[in-house]
């Protein structure tokens, strides 16, 4: 028998239709979903990240101070890994991805290891590089997890278990479907503009109702050379097409800010892990779910992915997740300094 996505302490009652296809629609390969802990409210995903023009100015050491806040012994995040992109300007970004299990232990962390003191005080003359803190509080009502193997990423690493065989995959509208809050709640957001002026300084943005997060991630590590060769030369082309799109022109359908970036090796700044993931926020979920059911670049990504794995019978060594979160503005916080103007939130 197939699994609910949403824990069952999270269910409720449903007041909006869901978009399954019907009672006993079977997936065509199986899917999971982390489960945290019953009495966890939220979790903390920070990305603290330094910005600048070519890689080889990336001299290490604002990613040496970083990576000390992170493995202080002062309430450290729970998990952490480095990834690094080209954005949609040229400049080589480094970011850490962290995660903590709320608000107060990220809070605690800060304050204890220093990094609140430390980012609160830096200097724009001091500094020929960018920087930037971009945090999201999701409670579990608003965050949805999806994982084709048992395989643990980003939030998943807070998890307490794994669902059982899920039911919500596979179909158009099933990403609603796994958000506890949809059962209720339409999401609808609202667009904003944000007014580049002064971006050579320090700059907040606002969060935004409903703002919709996507990390989207793929790891080919463990895949046969035959699938290897099948991911790198069918599915990989296409997945950076589409990522490419939503960061060059992604105000096309509403889409704020779009980062594919490699997870790297921090000692090296090597990208030598197999692994990759998208970061995307759009304007609302409907936002979000119109490119991946219209566009032409999401489509190539879907229906590649089910040739894909129709070519393999669904014997797929190639693991791929993602986590969704879809959240009112005080659960945001977007902040740059130096950076240029079409960094995350500010273009």
């Amino acid at each position: 028998m197939l699994d609910n996505a949403i824990p069952e302490h999270l269910r409720g009652d449903r007041t909006l239709q869901a978009n399954t296809p019907s009672a006993d629609f079977q997936p065509a390969y199986p899917s999971y979903s982390a489960r945290f802990p019953e009495k966890a409210t939220e979790l903390v995903m920070a990305l603290i990240g330094a910005q600048y023009k070519t890689k080889t100015e990336a001299d290490g050491v604002g990613q040496s101070k970083i990576s000390n806040f992170l493995v202080s012994d002062e309430a450290r995040p729970s998990f952490h890994e480095w990834a690094s992109f080209i954005d949609n300007k040229g400049y080589y970004n480094l970011v850490a991805f962290a995660y903590w299990p709320s608000t107060a232990d990220y809070e605690a962390w800060g304050k204890e290891s220093g990094f609140k003191k430390w980012w609160e005080s830096l200097d724009v003359e001091d500094h020929s590089n960018g920087w930037f803190l971009e945090v999201f509080h999701p409670p579990m009502h608003r965050l949805e997890t999806l994982f084709n193997t048992q395989t643990a990423e980003g939030s998943g690493h807070l998890m307490e278990a794994w669902s059982g065989e899920i039911q919500q995959h596979g179909y158009w509208g099933s990403m609603r479907d796994r958000l506890p809050i949809a059962l209720t709640d339409s999401l609808e957001g609202t667009k904003m503009s944000i007014d580049p002026s002064g971006v050579q300084g320090r700059v907040r943005v606002p969060g935004k109702h409903n703002l919709a997060i996507i990390r989207s991630g793929q790891d080919w590590l463990i895949t046969t050379p035959e699938e290897r060769e099948l991911y790198l030369n069918t599915m990989q082309p296409v997945l950076i097409q589409g990522m490419d799109f939503l960061r060059d022109h992604g105000e096309e359908v509403d889409c704020y800010s779009c980062r594919f970036m490699d997870v790297i090796d921090p000692a090296t700044r090597a990208a030598d892990k197999d692994r990759t993931f998208g970061l995307a926020y759009f304007s609302d979920l409907k936002s979000l779910e119109s490119w991946c059911k219209e566009h032409p670049t999401h489509l190539a990504i879907f229906g590649g992915f089910f040739q894909y794995a129709k070519k393999l019978k669904y014997n797929v060594n190639l693991r791929v997740f993602h986590e969704v979160m879809v959240l009112e503005p005080e659960q945001q916080f977007f902040e740059y300094i130096r950076c240029h103007p079409g960094t995350g939130m500010l273009q």
